[in-house]
Formats: C-alpha cells, sequence, structure tokens
C-alpha cells in the first residue's frame, strides 16, 4: 500500500509538470534539462540555449534580496556549464522585471545593509558574462530590470513593453551599472534624459535609440528571443566570444569601466538609505507613484498661511 501510495504521488507531480509546462508561454520545444522547483527563479534548457525566468508575477517580478541572489547564482551556473552556449532572460506573467522590491527596501531596519538587494552579487556583476546573454523583454521592465537588460548583450521587446527609470520618483539610485552602460549605448544626452527624467520609453523609441535588436507581437518575445540565441550556436564559439570580448572592451574599455562602475557605487550607494527607504515606505504605505505616476511625489504644504502684512 505505501508504495502504491508513492506511485500515485510521482504520477500527481509529473501530471502537474506537464500542465504546467502545457500552460506557459515557454517555446514548443525539446526541454532537456529543467530545474522547475516553484521558485522565484525558474531554469530551463533546450538544447544549448539555457533560459532562466523571473518568477514573481504578483510582484510584477520585482527582485528581492533571495530573488536576486537565486538569478546570481543561476548566472554563475550557466557560465561554468559547458554544454549551455546561450542564455535567455525573460520574466514570467507579463512583466520582465520591475526593479528592486520596494517593499523590502521600505522596511529597512537601518543597521543591515545586506537586507537590501542594491549590495547583493547582482549588483556586482560587472565583467563582461562569459558567454552571450539574450532579453526577453515584456510588460514593466524598470529600474534594477532596466540594468539586467543592459547587462545582456541583445534584447528583444515586445510591442507593448516599457523600460525607463521608475526608481527616480523615490530617490532610489542606479547601482548596477546603468549610468556606465546606457550612455554607451545610447550617447549621453539621451542617457541623461532618461536618468534624469525617470520617464518610460516605448518599444519603438527603445528600436529607434539602438537599445531593442527586435520588436515583436505582445506574448512572443521569448520564442523569438529562444531562436534568436539558437541563431548563435552554430557559429564557431571561440572566435564569436573573441569577438564580442573585443567589442566589449573597445566600447567601454576595462579599465575607464572599472572605475566609472565602483565611482557609480562610492557616488551614490548612501542615497538608499537616504531617500530610497523613505520613498519606498511612500508606494507602500500610501501607494504615490503607482503606475509610473510622478504627481504627489514631493510633499507640499498644503495648510493656509497668514498674508504678511508688509504685503497688504
Amino acid at each position: 500500500m505505501h508504495v502504491l501510495r508513492k506511485l500515485h504521488r510521482s504520477f500527481a507531480r509529473t501530471l502537474r509538470h506537464h500542465v504546467r509546462r502545457t500552460l506557459t508561454s515557454r517555446p514548443n520545444a525539446s526541454t532537456v534539462a529543467e530545474k522547475d522547483t516553484e521558485k522565484t527563479i525558474v531554469v530551463s534548457r533546450i538544447d544549448r540555449v539555457t533560459t532562466i525566468g523571473i518568477n514573481r508575477p504578483e510582484k510584477q517580478n520585482s527582485l528581492d534580496i533571495t530573488t536576486a541572489r537565486l538569478l546570481s547564482e543561476a548566472l554563475d551556473e550557466f557560465e561554468s556549464n559547458e554544454e549551455a552556449a546561450v542564455a535567455v532572460l525573460h520574466g514570467i506573467g507579463g512583466n520582465f522585471c520591475a526593479g528592486y522590491d520596494l517593499h523590502e527596501i521600505a522596511n529597512y531596519d537601518g543597521e543591515n545593509e545586506e537586507s537590501l538587494p542594491h549590495f547583493g552579487p547582482l549588483a556586482y556583476r560587472n565583467e563582461l558574462s562569459k558567454k552571450p546573454l539574450v532579453a526577453s523583454l515584456s510588460g514593466y521592465t524598470i529600474g534594477a530590470g532596466f540594468e539586467l537588460a543592459l547587462m545582456c548583450d541583445l534584447r528583444v521587446v515586445e510591442d507593448t513593453a516599457m523600460i525607463g527609470f521608475l526608481n527616480r520618483r523615490f530617490g532610489i539610485p542606479i547601482l548596477s551599472g546603468g549610468t556606465v552602460r546606457l550612455p554607451a549605448m545610447i550617447g549621453y544626452s539621451r542617457a541623461m534624459e532618461l536618468i534624469l527624467t525617470g520617464r518610460l520609453l516605448s518599444a519603438e523609441e527603445m528600436f529607434n535609440w539602438g537599445l531593442a535588436n527586435k520588436i515583436t507581437s505582445y506574448g512572443t518575445a521569448l520564442g523569438s528571443a529562444v531562436n534568436l540565441a539558437k541563431s548563435l550556436v552554430k557559429f564557431p564559439p571561440k572566435t564569436l566570444l573573441a569577438d564580442r570580448a573585443s567589442t566589449h572592451f573597445a566600447t567601454f574599455s576595462a579599465k575607464q569601466m572599472d572605475e566609472a562602475l565602483q565611482f557609480e557605487k562610492d557616488n551614490a550607494s548612501h542615497l538608499v538609505f537616504e531617500e530610497g527607504v523613505s520613498g519606498a515606505k511612500t508606494f507602500v504605505e500610501d501607494g504615490i507613484g503607482k503606475h509610473g505616476k510622478t504627481y504627489n511625489i514631493t510633499p507640499y504644504d498644503k495648510s493656509i498661511r497668514e498674508i504678511d502684512e508688509t504685503l497688504l
């Protein structure tokens, strides 16, 4: 009887796994290996392409410290896996990534910096990844999610996707390489506009500005990104990686980029505590800044003041 119960449980798990894969938006392809344990990071492999999905749809795939750590570990595993040639980063449930979790920032206790994702391993991935990364962008790609997309070599964007530094509303600084990579990709003036205003960029603007390599229809970015990744696998790998490294070096210049990344952190890390925590609380507790809105971010005195007698 005990053996029958074990077989029943095993069959039930297999059935649930099959139903999950049938209902997801993953490409219709044979998966060689998969790690799907209902975690916030879901890793699969399709031939020599690894897909890494952020799985917090109820939080628009925002990154808390645990998810950010798991994502960094997944990227490390991809780089060390000799069978994997290219990785595709994507978000599950309609959004790529809504940045760092404001609820976690709002609950900062004022003591332990390691309780915030800004100071975890994902934020310190400064070097070029060992293998190509393709980002599949859908829905919102904002804040640290934007920076994560900039870490990738190529970006496939759905026509309804929006990207930007909405963390500008809450005083949360850009600390994961965004101020370094973005100007190198689209130029100083356009990068400064996005950084200062925090406005959202449409898919069409992303393509016209050189941030998006391809625009796809709603719901098709992941499949297109996997196909793009597969197209890279057929080339001789050593030459491809060497030319990729040379292009990266010519664009950023290793020494200058290291200095710029370190300056970014030295220049603004303290502002996570000075402005970012209180800004996150206004979102969590008062709903200020939701849905990309920018009004009522800065409080102002609405009380009626007495008129100065000298003005009468």
